[in-house]
């Protein structure tokens, strides 16, 4: 595939030495970051697809400090919708595909909620068994119809039998905008499922959810919304600028993050302060990735161990980042990542039911 059939290459913006534009390049790098934007609102209802100029996202973003970042950064421009939604997702796909082959870390900016479904098809191509963490303030579980929309796409991903995924965590869910089956179901799989309000003030909680993440997607109506709206569905209630921007630098902190999806953004606002909004989200996931980047090889571990009802626990607190985990086992990989209040309401006697889980 030619990436010039499929791709409109940015304007040129001009930046001083200090921005971040003045490190971005048009060519996809190993082991980098690569922006992509995305024009197909298709999968909405009454969603449309036209060409949309993401210029003033991208000069808000290019203006901001470079400060030390080390990881490449490529800004692929503006993927050319296909003739029909499908078309587009398998376009995606392609383009996906070619960053996971170099190890890059594709981010794609814009269009409807159901190009998640395109992030994980095109990442399960390449690994099996894909930790799945989404922010989206809405829980659909529809499963009508071939053609896949923002309804739908999440019963396709968890009920298809090509697809791996190992966990799935539903995260900022309002509870008077849902059906209560939906929630009440995720809760039976035993997916987790955390509502707008556990997620508010401190990012403390939920970060855990983020830790081992292979794929995060953002559905901007979780965002509150000033103006004219930051999102498409524009949204009374959410979470508020500063703490969606802490968020983002902990997706980017991810020990495993293969790709990322901010979907749902109201590129046609009028309103300035909106565009900077979702550059500076974007800048605050760069900067998470080239800190987690620096992280040492080599993990170092504090144990503390609990006696609680004559069982006994065993916490552990990674030296170099502060983070915590719960269990006693050698290997990294089968400690299951939780947060200091969970340690803390242990010593209190009490032990997070998802800790017991696996």
């Amino acid at each position: 595939m030619n990436l010039e059939d499929i791709l409109i290459a940015p304007r040129e913006i001009k930046t001083e030495k200090w921005q971040l534009g003045n490190i971005i390049s048009a060519e996809i790098p190993e082991n980098g970051i690569v922006l992509l934007f995305c024009s197909d609102y298709r999968g909405l209802k009454n969603g449309q697809v036209e060409l949309v100029d993401f210029r003033k996202v991208r000069k808000e973003l290019y203006h901001l400090s470079k400060l030390d970042f080390e990881v490449p950064i490529c800004d692929l421009g503006d993927l050319i919708s296909g003739k029909t939604s499908q078309d587009t997702q398998y376009i995606l796909q392609e383009v996906l595909s070619m960053c996971h082959y170099k190890n890059t870390i594709p981010v794609v900016i814009g269009g409807s909620n159901d190009l998640a479904f395109a992030l994980f098809s095109a990442l399960n191509f390449h690994q099996k068994n894909i930790n799945y963490t989404q922010i989206s303030n809405l829980i659909t579980l529809a499963n009508e119809g071939e053609e896949i929309n923002e309804k739908n796409f999440l019963s396709k991903i968890l009920s298809s039998k090509t697809f791996t995924l190992k966990n799935y965590h539903h995260l900022g869910y309002q509870k008077h905008l849902n059906e209560m089956d939906s929630v009440k179901l995720m809760r039976e799989v035993e997916f987790e499922v955390i509502r707008l309000a556990e997620m508010m003030n401190s990012t403390e909680k939920t970060e855990p959810f983020f830790r081992r993440a292979d794929l995060v997607t953002l559905n901007c109506d979780s965002i509150e919304s000033r103006g004219d709206g930051f999102s498409v569905n524009p949204q009374v209630n959410g979470l508020n600028r500063r703490e969606i921007c802490a968020y983002m630098k902990e997706i980017g902190l991810s020990q495993q993050l293969k790709s990322v999806g901010i979907f749902n953004f109201n590129a046609l606002t009028e309103d300035f302060l909106n565009h900077q909004l979702l550059a500076q989200m974007i800048w605050h996931l760069i900067e998470g990735i080239n800190i987690q980047k620096s992280h040492p090889t080599e993990r170092q571990y504090e144990t503390f161990w609990l006696m609680i009802d004559d069982h006994k626990y065993a916490f552990q607190r990674e030296t170099f980042s502060d983070l915590w985990y719960f269990g006693d086992a050698e290997n990294e990989a089968d400690l299951i990542p939780c947060s200091l209040s969970d340690y803390e309401s242990a010593k209190r006697g009490y032990i997070n039911p998802r800790l017991l889980k696996q």
